[in-house]
């Protein structure tokens, strides 16, 4: 697939400055000079061509009184499926990714409090399929914050 100029707007503005309006797509419309409904389509587009994931907020969890951990389990090679569905039930998990290691289910945990964590890592305690599970709480925040700048990208094959 290749984006054309237009796509390349469409994709810096979505990533970098998405309005927070009541229409969001008619402003980013007016930005472009084209209709609404030329943005959905656009997009509609792109996620099929799956260039566009999802589309969705990232909170500053600490500031909103929120806590996160990272969490390593060894999960049994034949349960590593569902054992990432059940951990990805929580509404708190934000990652969930396989790893090449003795702990190869990896994930991160958000929560509104220690309560709160606590009890969620002990129902996925439980779980036969985990033979172990690692918390590890941060103790110092890197936000990595990758921005592409798609007006910048020549023809990719």
């Amino acid at each position: 697939m290749e984006l054309d100029i237009l796509d390349r707007k469409l994709l810096n503005i979505i990533q970098a400055r998405f309005p927070v309006t009541s229409r969001p797509y008619q402003e980013i419309a007016l930005s472009l000079n084209i209709s609404e409904e030329k943005v959905l389509e656009r997009i509609t587009r792109l996620k099929k061509e799956e260039i566009i994931k999802q589309i969705r907020g990232v909170f500053d969890y600490q500031k909103l009184g929120y806590q996160g951990v990272l969490c390593a389990a060894a999960v049994e090679e034949t349960d590593i499926e569902q054992t990432a569905e059940f951990i990805n039930h929580y509404s708190g998990v934000t990652h969930n990714y396989l790893r090449s290691h003795f702990y190869n289910l990896w994930f991160t945990l958000i929560t509104p409090s220690e309560k709160k964590r606590y009890l969620i890592l002990e129902e996925i305690k439980r779980l036969d399929s985990i033979k172990e599970l690692m918390v590890l709480p941060s103790l110092q925040l890197f936000k990595i914050k990758v921005d592409f700048h798609f007006d910048e990208v020549e023809k990719c094959k």
